[in-house]
């Protein structure tokens, strides 16, 4: 990860969105740092690699909802708070087309009451996850910080409105703020089976075809977990004195789109399995978009980052995780 977590020792971080797997890396790499970290923890979790890696043991715990905000309040004024990371949300896209209303409460309510709380207690660096997802379809690719926000489903919508909103509290009330539009992130720790690379390695390792449910056109950006982290990192920094990163948005990617089905038969490959994908789906499917992968110059440009990991050598950590961590894929 650089040198990009150099200046977090001794900070006292709140990460939301911690039990997750991007949030199990970044608190990873703020304890190594030697930062103090709070993490949020809503229900009760035994397969979190924050868990699974005795990570929780190092933090300290509040229990409770993003959106309750006296919670949220408590919790940064307790822990003399300067640091947010807010990862938490509603990440997957056919539940929010199942439950939208859930997906706005969790993703566009809790950005505001934790940003409330932010502002009441003027921490010094904020850092909001929103998603490459924001920008909905365009004709013109890679995405750029400048294309206009028009997303056309549930889950994209949310993440446009918690840019919207979290870049408006630096522009209203100064309150240090960047938001991120990053590509998939993948990487050990993600326990979702319903997303394409892990469901494709528990597939793998199992001795299953791994299951493609479009027709494995689709094409998408993959950002490996910890040049992700790298990117957290390089952001906050870029959050103190005068800095320009305030009020603004950066896109972070591997730098290439690489197809669904590419990516499915590399991880075979990688894996050393010679099964072939179930390819069952036709097109791309229903509130997904066909095409996506972003451009990093700005972020490049602003903090000197850069993706360290290419996708076969990602691939390959990832797997090596997995098989390290068999209740991982257990469930």
């Amino acid at each position: 990860m650089g040198d990009f977590g150099r200046d977090m020792a001794g900070r006292s971080c709140f990460v939301t969105g911690a039990y997750g797997m991007l949030g199990s890396w970044l608190v990873r790499a703020l304890l190594d740092a030697g930062a103090r970290v709070t993490v949020l923890r809503r229900d009760q979790v035994s397969g979190s690699a924050l868990v699974l890696d005795g990570l929780e043991e190092r933090c300290t715990v509040v229990r409770g909802d993003l959106v309750d905000a006296a919670l949220m309040d408590r919790a940064l004024g307790e822990h003399e708070i300067d640091s947010v990371f807010h990862l938490a949300a509603q990440t997957i896209v056919g539940t929010a087309n199942r439950s939208p209303a859930s997906t706005f409460d969790a993703n566009i309510r809790g950005t505001w009451t934790l940003l409330e709380a932010c502002r009441h207690h003027g921490v010094a660096r904020t850092v909001v996850a929103a998603s490459d997802k924001a920008y909905g379809p365009h004709d013109e690719l890679p995405y750029r910080e400048d294309f206009a926000l028009q997303p056309r489903y549930p889950y994209d919508v949310s993440k446009a409105c918690t840019d919207l909103i979290a870049r408006s509290y630096w522009h209203t009330y100064e309150l240090p703020v960047a938001v991120t539009r990053f590509a998939n992130i993948y990487g050990g720790g993600d326990l979702n089976g319903s997303r394409l690379i892990p469901e494709a390695v528990a597939a793998v390792l199992a001795g299953r075809a791994p299951v493609i449910r479009s027709d494995g056109s689709p094409e998408r950006d993959f950002l490996y977990v910890e040049d992700a982290v790298a990117a957290y990192l390089a952001i906050a920094g870029a959050l103190d004195g005068d800095a320009p990163a305030r009020g603004q948005a950066f896109n972070a990617g591997g730098d290439a789109p690489h197809s669904v089905a590419e990516v499915v038969r590399l991880v075979c490959r990688v894996a050393g399995s010679d099964v072939e994908p179930d390819i069952r789906g036709a097109g791309t499917p229903a509130g997904e978009i066909d095409r996506q992968y972003v451009d990093s110059t700005k972020l490049r440009e602003a903090t000197g980052w850069a993706p360290a990991v290419g996708l076969e050598d990602g691939l390959r950590r990832t797997i090596d995780w997995y098989r390290s961590h068999p209740r991982a894929l257990s469930g």
